[in-house]
């Protein structure tokens, strides 16, 4: 498996990998391609944070960070991350993931947060927001609404996420 950025021309496969990956998902409204090409039009998009997990000539998975606020400090949103079904459970999100944050550091971003499943995400060292004093725009449960340090410094913030405007909130 190779990862990599996304490419012009991969947008069509990302599309479908992102409808299949969701279109089973407990949490879904099933519009979860269309918030990916929304993003990528945005002043929130980082090229370099869309990437691709390729098997052989076919993408299996896809992962989006976007740039977010949190008070007047920056963040990162990850969403969404997408994996197609016959993938799933051998570990290509966590990489995904392993990689996006990597490429983030080197960016200086300290922190990636993320709305997810409190089972997956922990895996791969998130813990709920609130510990860095990070607040949802919404009402939520904290163990859903997460975040990771990514510097070995963790500065706790104050103050509420503020994502793009492609999310709707």
């Amino acid at each position: 498996m190779n990862i990599r950025q996304e490419r012009p021309e991969d947008r069509d496969a990302v599309y479908q990998v992102v409808k299949a990956a969701f279109q089973s998902a407990e949490h879904s409204d099933g519009t979860e391609q269309d918030l990916v090409n929304a993003l990528r039009q945005s002043p929130s998009f980082l090229p370099e944070l869309s990437l691709v997990a390729v098997e052989g000539d076919q993408i299996v998975g896809h992962i989006l960070f976007t740039k977010a606020q949190v008070g007047a400090a920056p963040v990162l949103a990850l969403a969404p991350l997408s994996v197609l079904p016959g993938y799933q459970r051998r570990g290509i999100g966590l990489a995904l993931m392993e990689r996006g944050h990597c490429i983030a550091r080197s960016l200086g971003y300290r922190y990636s947060v993320v709305l997810g499943h409190p089972g997956y995400y922990p895996k791969a060292g998130y813990v709920p927001a609130g510990t860095y004093g990070i607040q949802a725009p919404f009402p939520v449960e904290d163990e859903v609404f997460m975040a990771l340090c990514l510097s070995g410094d963790p500065v706790p913030l104050d103050g509420i996420m503020e994502y793009d405007k492609a999310f709707g909130i």
